[in-house]
């Protein structure tokens, strides 16, 4: 095991730690919640990650985004998570796509991805990308945020979990009618990539079938069966 990943040893063995090496984890959407969850894949030592986001960063990101900077308004996010991921851990794999994911070029987008991780903005986007991660037979671990809230769940190839979670693709996501503070994200951003870690190790405690909803308004974590 690399010196570098020597405190994950209590958490993670050598062998856990190869696995993870050989892994492939696609990350769709790179802001607020995706910047998060990019660096920490990068930092325990997944093998290979797949960045995707079509924007650029603008100033109001400034207040909750990890890769946006001053310096960094107007260049592509997708750009911009390579260029410091490379200099967390240059051992780990970058594959970036400048592109919005849509159901034309998402099966070649995400290909070779053992599992995705959603990080997008729109309850749309992610009723498409349950669609394409069954057709690409890997799970998806799904995340949103708003205000002092957030939650998390885990769908597995031919579950209808998004369906249930949200039965109306048009309706306005908790993220833009609470707004987005700078530490919802990084909590539920840690709590999908703990999820991640224990889909590829096969740890117990998956959130699969069920719901996990984040309040840290009250500090009160409700975990529904779906």
């Amino acid at each position: 095991m690399a010196e570098r990943y020597a405190r994950n040893r209590n958490l993670i063995d050598s062998r856990e730690q190869e696995i993870l090496r050989g892994k492939t984890v696609a990350v769709v959407g790179l802001g607020g919640l995706g910047g998060y969850i990019a660096e920490q894949l990068a930092r325990l030592g997944f093998g290979r990650l797949i960045l995707i986001d079509g924007d650029i960063a603008d100033e109001s990101n400034l207040n909750r985004q990890l890769f946006a900077t001053e310096r960094t308004i107007g260049i592509s996010k997708a750009d911009l998570a390579v260029e410091r991921l490379r200099q967390v851990n240059s051992l780990v794999e970058y594959r970036s796509h400048h592109a919005r994911l849509t159901p034309e070029n998402g099966i070649k987008l995400l290909g070779g991805a053992d599992i995705v991780v959603d990080a997008v903005d729109s309850i749309r986007a992610r009723l498409m990308l349950q669609e394409l991660c069954g057709q690409l037979n890997v799970p998806l671990v799904h995340g949103s945020i708003g205000g002092w809230w957030g939650q998390v769940s885990v769908i597995f190839p031919g579950e209808d979990t998004l369906s249930r979670i949200y039965p109306k693709e048009d309706v306005i996501g908790i993220e833009q009618e609470f707004g987005n503070p700078a530490f919802t994200p990084g909590i539920i951003a840690s709590i999908q990539v703990s999820e991640t870690l224990k889909i590829c190790l096969g740890r117990p405690g998956v959130l699969r079938g069920k719901l996990l909803r984040v309040d840290l308004l009250e500090h009160d974590y409700f975990v529904f069966e779906l």
